[in-house]
């Protein structure tokens, strides 16, 4: 006899776990994208000497011990701290109890550009200045990857469980995500924790103020005077379930998963491809089951570079006759790496449920190259039923997630 296949679930999203530099947590994450408020300030991580301009988006206010109660923090490096706080505040807005997820079939699946860099510059820097006799071997054993994700599992005391670090750049969150949505939806788990984490590191900003990308003020996605990102950091977890379960448990329901596209060109190393961006839109819409007419807003991936802008908004203009409002939320946040889609697909969550755009901030005249409402400066009130978040990375890494308002049905 052959098994019966069971229906594809549908899949919702019901607690949300953000670290950034706009506020940590829902609550104050929500009134930061409310507020366009922006988390831009000099970088002091690391030592800047010798370079003309370092601003980035740092976050000044988490104390891990304030949001860790298994995990010890020195144990862990700052990425880490960040994807496990992430992790315990999106169960709690839930409205789980660590029981009830422990008593699950779970997924922790992060994506992360850096993974702990930051721990890695360090040790580099203790091994050529000190030797390797000096280096800190606790410090050693929390730089691997893979603690980005074993540190969510231990937070939350978790057994029947898979975890994963997806490094896919800067699209990771949303590759993280869309595996979590395929678990859920082919009754693999019952719960997926995803998303992503970075923390800010000499390494990836030097490499990109060697590239010419680092802005020396502010990130002005869009904008026709636009100088290029600033480096951010954060964490964004996303917890997922079927729809039958949240239902069963009365969950509160941000949004719905309708569906996600990916795809690599690899046609350049840094460079973004217009058509394989618009063809990984295509595939998202048709997976998702809607058609460019639906959407009523995209969070785009927005960097603030010449190449980035003028590219992502011509994919955009191939797939779309008229382009609904597009922003980017980097103007706030800062570029945060492997976070910056979890983050950009937690606040599309949010304006779904509060009825809002984003605004892209720090906006004076549009790049007539770009050609989008870009939403400038303040918040707009709306009815959202459809939304897009795009995530481009390098080597033509594309990952493109569709979120719906939850509807009794089909």
């Amino acid at each position: 006899m052959h098994e019966e296949r069971q229906s594809p679930r549908r899949v919702v999203i019901t607690g949300l776990g953000v670290v950034t530099s706009i506020g940590i947590g829902v609550t104050e994450f929500l009134a930061g994208l409310r507020a366009g408020r922006s988390g831009v300030k000099p970088i002091t991580s690391f030592d800047t000497t010798g370079f003309a301009h370092s601003n980035g988006a740092e976050i000044d206010e988490f104390d891990p011990a304030d949001w860790l109660e298994r995990a010890e923090p020195e144990e862990l490096g700052r990425a880490s701290q960040f994807s496990a706080a992430a992790a315990r505040m999106a169960v709690a807005d839930a409205g789980m109890s660590l029981d009830e997820v422990r008593a699950r079939r779970a997924l922790v699946s992060v994506g992360t550009t850096d993974a702990e860099s930051r721990d890695l510059d360090n040790l580099i820097g203790v091994q050529v200045e000190q030797g390797p006799e000096r280096l800190d071997p606790v410090v050693a054993r929390r730089s691997t990857a893979g603690r980005l994700s074993s540190s969510i599992v231990r937070e939350l005391g978790l057994t029947d469980v898979e975890a994963v670090t997806i490094p896919t750049a800067c699209a990771a969150g949303n590759y993280a995500i869309g595996y979590g949505f395929d678990a859920i939806r082919d009754g693999d788990v019952d719960v997926s924790l995803c998303g992503g984490a970075d923390a800010v590191c000499r390494k990836t900003f030097t490499g990109f103020y060697r590239l010419g990308t680092i802005a020396p003020e502010v990130c002005q996605p869009f904008e026709r005077d636009r100088k290029g990102i600033l480096t951010g950091e954060g964490a964004g977890i996303l917890v997922m379930e079927s729809l039958d379960s949240a239902l069963a448990r009365g969950a509160r329901i941000y949004a719905e998963v309708l569906g996600y596209g990916l795809n690599c060109d690899a046609n350049h190393p840094v460079a973004p491809d217009r058509d394989s961006l618009a063809r990984c839109i295509e595939l998202a819409h048709r997976n998702a089951g809607v058609k460019p007419e639906d959407v009523d807003f995209i969070s785009a991936h927005g960097t603030g570079t010449k190449a980035n802008d003028v590219t992502e908004s011509g994919a955009i203009r191939q797939v779309f006759d008229t382009p609904p409002p597009t922003i980017s939320i980097k103007g706030m946040l800062g570029h945060t790496m492997g976070a910056a889609s979890a983050l950009a697909s937690a606040a599309c969550a949010l304006a779904i449920k509060e009825g809002f755009i984003p605004p892209t901030i720090n906006h004076v005249e549009t790049d007539p190259e770009c050609g989008v409402d870009c939403v400038p400066n303040v918040a707009r009130e709306a009815q959202l039923e459809v939304v897009q978040n795009n995530a481009l990375a390098f080597a033509g890494n594309n990952a493109v997630l569709i979120l719906g308002r939850y509807r009794d049905a089909v």
